[in-house]
């Protein structure tokens, strides 16, 4: 019992959700001593869901799977394949393996983040006081990530809010240096020039709505956009409100094209969609490549200049910022290190 409660007490210490899967699975591994233990969640579009693996434990070693920015979505097994698990999904309910040796799984259901699955692989059935611990402390561990949605989450769209932010930008500037190093046949090999992009989304003519429809047909104008961003961004893009009618998106992309492409994925979605009551809304962006070293600040100024100008040179477009500063349409910051000055 000692030994349960200081493992349950350094899960519920941490802040970062995938730690927090990685813990889960070292935990149960401490405990039941199992050969293979993993979490596997689904993400993708419906037509095209896929498995991620997000922890694992085998035969006492944690494998660290590929950084979820680094995953490509057709590279991912399709959900399809695994009948056992969708079963499980569908019925928010166990399947326990009642042979010699087979494989159980557990719900991890989620109102925010995407659902998923705990798999324990085990030489033998796994006896009713296992099972009743294994489902104790996942109730403990959904619990906990409950706690981290109400923090975290904006409480009207259920996007990350922006205390969230910092950490997240931290992790995204150096997961290409943490990532696994590509083998020379790999084909993301060529992707080695990778990089992560800022851009802030901000509501045209958001405060006519107000004023016009009231607050409460204004709130659902946000909700429904939120729901537009996340049918529209990848699994692995991550979503924030920052308040009012202002959005960012933080995504993982090879090249300012691609990034572009899918900011004005957007946009046309939004200006084609029928919101109630209102009509139609179009939306400015902004967006800037995170740079070695940067700042949330930094990227902030130079994605915020990008939509300033959008909204300047008419509204409802995509703006990148190092586009319009080779175009000469914005002057180039000045770089300050140390006590040198760059221009």
């Amino acid at each position: 019992m000692p030994q349960l409660v200081d493992h349950l007490a350094d899960l519920t210490a941490l802040r970062d959700r995938d730690s927090l899967d990685s813990a889960l699975v070292s935990t149960l591994y401490e405990l039941l001593h199992l050969p293979n233990i993993a979490i596997h969640r689904l993400v993708g579009p419906v037509n095209n869901e896929r498995w991620l693996s997000c922890a694992q434990m085998q035969n006492g070693q944690a494998l660290r799977p590929a950084h979820l920015a680094w995953q490509e979505l057709d590279e991912l097994p399709l959900a399809c394949a695994f009948a056992q698990r969708q079963q499980v999904l569908q019925s928010n309910q166990p399947v326990i393996a009642d042979h010699h040796a087979g494989v159980s799984v557990f719900p991890l259901a989620s109102p925010s983040a995407a659902n998923g699955v705990l798999e324990l692989c085990s030489t033998e059935p796994l006896s009713h006081e296992t099972t009743r611990l294994v489902s104790g402390v996942l109730r403990l561990y959904q619990n906990f990530q409950n706690l981290l949605d109400y923090g975290e989450r904006d409480a009207l769209t259920e996007l990350l809010n922006r205390k969230t932010f910092d950490g997240a930008f931290l992790k995204a500037t150096t997961a290409k240096l943490d990532g696994p190093t590509p083998s020379a046949d790999d084909r993301r090999h060529t992707q080695d020039s990778s990089s992560n992009w800022l851009a802030m989304i901000d509501i045209d003519h958001f405060k006519r709505v107000n004023d016009n429809f009231g607050h409460l047909i204004g709130d659902e104008v946000l909700l429904l956009l939120s729901r537009l961003m996340r049918n529209t961004f990848r699994f692995h893009d991550q979503l924030y409100r920052f308040g009012g009618e202002e959005f960012v998106v933080l995504m993982h992309c090879t090249q300012a094209g691609q990034a572009g492409a899918a900011l004005e994925r957007l946009r046309s979605i939004t200006e084609q969609h029928s919101f109630p009551q209102v009509g139609r809304i179009t939306i400015s962006i902004g967006f800037t490549e995170i740079r070695q070293g940067d700042s949330p600040s930094g990227a902030f100024e130079r994605a915020d200049k990008a939509v300033y100008y959008a909204k300047e040179h008419g509204r409802n477009q995509v703006c990148g910022h190092e586009a319009l500063v080779a175009l000469g349409q914005l002057a180039a910051e000045e770089l300050n290190i140390g006590d040198i000055e760059i221009f």
